[in-house]
């Protein structure tokens, strides 16, 4: 299973995250791309963060939203989703091929990740925007019981994608997450460690009913934007490496 981690989120003077503490442990960084945060100087030094330490790279676009961090859904058009996303990933893309490196798949950020999980035609749009970009390139999404639908929307479109899971975050029991609002959404070390083991031993979840669901996952979404968090990354690094 592999480790992947929204990084390069700094702007200008305001720094969020650990993203030199968390490089060495995770497989895949996910980098804004300058709409909900990064900047040209962010995603420059993130990228050779990422070459440095032998990570893949994917672009995290974002719905214009640089106040809300891009926590705040908006009703954009199918050809607005495209443009603001190709206009993402050529920016990150061209940076990366400067520095010799390559971008291998796409993640949307915050609202825009979430109206793709909720809405077709959102999510439509995405994929006619990585099928329309000059390149092949993946999509990285949240892995739920409607797995197989998704796989074959984005397998007739041509587009391969990257089922991910959660390690802090609790379950409903249609596999998505739990809101941050509800009692026990986030989980301590404790649980997330146990959840990251049954992910990969058993290739299920425990919902916060109990309930236990299959979920076919690539890759395990990581956040270490303290130190406490970063600890849990060393922690979960050396569970997946362990077997």
């Amino acid at each position: 299973m592999l480790l992947n981690c929204d990084l390069g989120e700094s702007y200008g003077r305001w720094t969020m995250g650990m993203d030199a503490a968390v490089m060495p442990y995770i497989h895949q960084a996910n980098i804004a791309c300058g709409f909900h945060a990064g900047d040209p100087l962010t995603m420059r030094h993130t990228l050779a963060l990422a070459a440095e330490h032998g990570v893949a790279i994917g672009a995290h676009p974002a719905y214009p939203d640089l106040v809300g961090f891009g926590r705040r859904s908006m009703t954009l058009s199918r050809e607005e989703i495209i443009a603001n996303l190709h206009y993402q990933i050529a920016a990150l893309d061209g940076m990366a091929h400067s520095l010799g490196l390559s971008l291998a798949y796409v993640k949307p950020h915050g609202a825009l990740y979430h109206d793709m999980m909720a809405r077709s035609e959102v999510r439509a749009a995405i994929i006619e925007a990585l099928v329309s970009y000059h390149r092949p390139l993946a999509l990285m999404l949240q892995a739920t019981v409607r797995a197989d639908e998704h796989r074959a929307e984005a397998a007739a479109a041509g587009v391969p994608l990257l089922f991910e899971a959660f390690a802090d975050r609790c379950y409903g029991d249609d596999g998505s997450l739990l809101h941050r609002s509800h009692a026990g959404a986030v989980h301590n070390r404790e649980r997330m460690l146990a959840q990251v083991a049954q992910l990969m031993q058993e290739t299920t979840v425990t919902t916060v009913n109990g309930n236990i669901i299959p979920l076919q996952v690539d890759t395990l979404c990581l956040h270490g934007d303290n130190p406490q968090g970063v600890r849990c990354i060393e922690l979960i690094r050396a569970l997946v490496d362990g077997g």
